[in-house]
C-alpha cells in the first residue's frame, strides 16, 4: 500500500474535503503525510494594472499568513486521526507543478488533491490544476470531487 501520501489544498471546501478523504487513506495504509499548498507568483495573480494597488510585499505576507493557517489546521486535523504529518509552503510556482515537483522531491508515492470538475469553456479559461498533475505526475493521483 501507500507508504508516502501528499496532500494537496488550496484551502476552499472541495480541497478540504479531499484532505480528510487523504487523511482517512493514510490512517488506513499506515502512510505518513505531506501536506502541500502552492502559492501561484505574485505577477501571474496582479496584472500591471493590479500592481499599484496590491503591492507584491502585501501579496507575499499574504499569502504567508493563508498557507500557514491552513497549513496549521490540516496539520491539526492530522493529529486527530493520528496521522504523522508534515507540511510545506511552495511559493512562485504554478500549483501543478510545484504539487508534482514536491512529490518527487519528498518521495511520496500518491498525491491526493480535489478537483472542481470544470467543463467547457470554464475550463478553458480557469485551467484544471487536476489535470496537469495527471498529466506531469510519474505516481498515482488521487482526485476527489
Amino acid at each position: 500500500m501507500f507508504k508516502h501520501i501528499l496532500i494537496a489544498s488550496d484551502g476552499s471546501e472541495l480541497s478540504m474535503k479531499a484532505v480528510e478523504q487523504g487523511l482517512d487513506l493514510a490512517k488506513l495504509s499506515g502512510a505518513k503525510v505531506t501536506a502541500i499548498t502552492v502559492s501561484e507568483p505574485w505577477i501571474s495573480e496582479a496584472p500591471m494594472d493590479m500592481a499599484v494597488i496590491f503591492p507584491a510585499d502585501d501579496y507575499e505576507k499574504a499569502v504567508a499568513e493563508n498557507a500557514s493557517k491552513l497549513l496549521a489546521h490540516i496539520s491539526g486535523k492530522a493529529q486527530t486521526v493520528g496521522v504523522s504529518c508534515t507540511y510545506i509552503h511552495v511559493k512562485d510556482q504554478f500549483a501543478a507543478e510545484g504539487i508534482v515537483e514536491a512529490a518527487r522531491a519528498h518521495g511520496c508515492d500518491l498525491i491526493v488533491m480535489s478537483s472542481h470538475g470544470r467543463r467547457g469553456l470554464s475550463r478553458l479559461i480557469l485551467g484544471s490544476q487536476a489535470h496537469r498533475v495527471l498529466s506531469l505526475s510519474e505516481i498515482p493521483v488521487l482526485v476527489c470531487r
